[in-house]
């Protein structure tokens, strides 16, 4: 992409990983991440985790940002008035945890009307509750029924980062739509590209797109089956992110 700071070599992305546990906060700092997205039930495209995990993680981790997922139930994104109040609720006790000073926490919400746009009262009242923490908008802004104008809603609403896959499957299959939303957020929204992104495809996806920031679920099977973070992966992630050819 003509002017993307990744092409031009002016400045790495931020690389953001996706986990479900402590060990994997710790894996994903000690790798180089710059930050990551705190959930539970990966499986269920991540809810918000209990104040348990997120209280051991921000008392462990150091240097890496936090944003941490504000999503009460798994399925759509179209939450009851009462569903808004418990996500305010979350809020308010994640943000009153105790925590290292140094750690940068933020949020990622996602909300939508049954006519699949943003919805913004109830997003205006998530952002409002978060104060001057930073927040996230998740990829239920990749099932909105028009993604420009859901992020010039989202820029009225001041949030500043966009978690998507340019309404695809995968980030690859949306390149063309991420560069095209990259190129309207003009610096005004950070991008960030998740969906299926690895190692493998990062350099490529960073140099179609210019998105400044990208996002990674490096998970493995264990011994016993369950899915944990993968050291390695984020690793060889980071590498081929920072490391254009």
């Amino acid at each position: 992409m003509s002017g993307s700071p990744y092409a031009t070599g002016l400045r790495p992305p931020l690389v953001e990983i996706c986990v479900d546990d402590l060990a994997g906060a710790l894996a994903a700092e000690a790798e180089g991440a710059d930050r990551i997205e705190l959930c539970s039930a990966l499986s269920e495209g991540g809810l918000t985790p209990s104040f348990g995990l997120a209280q051991a993680v921000l008392g462990r981790v150091r240097r890496i940002g936090v944003r941490i997922m504000i999503r009460p139930r798994s399925g759509n994104f179209v939450f009851s008035a009462e569903e808004v109040e418990v996500m305010l609720a979350d809020i308010a006790a994640i943000r009153d945890l105790p925590k290292a000073s140094s750690v940068n926490i933020g949020f990622v919400c996602g909300a939508l009307t049954a006519a699949s746009v943003v919805d913004a009262r109830a997003m205006a009242r998530l952002k409002a509750a978060c104060g001057g923490t930073p927040m996230t908008f998740h990829k239920a802004f990749d099932v909105t029924r028009d993604l420009p104008a859901a992020l010039e809603t989202l820029l009225g609403l001041g949030i500043r980062s966009v978690l998507t896959s340019g309404g695809k499957p995968t980030a690859e299959a949306g390149a063309e739509v991420l560069s095209a939303l990259v190129k309207q957020a003009a610096g005004r929204v950070a991008i960030i590209a998740g969906g299926s992104v690895r190692g493998g495809n990062v350099r490529a996806l960073l140099e179609r797109t210019g998105v400044p920031e990208v996002h990674l679920r490096a998970m493995r099977p264990d011994a016993f089956g369950r899915l944990v973070t993968s050291t390695e992966e984020i690793a060889a992630f980071i590498r081929a992110a920072r490391n254009p050819a």
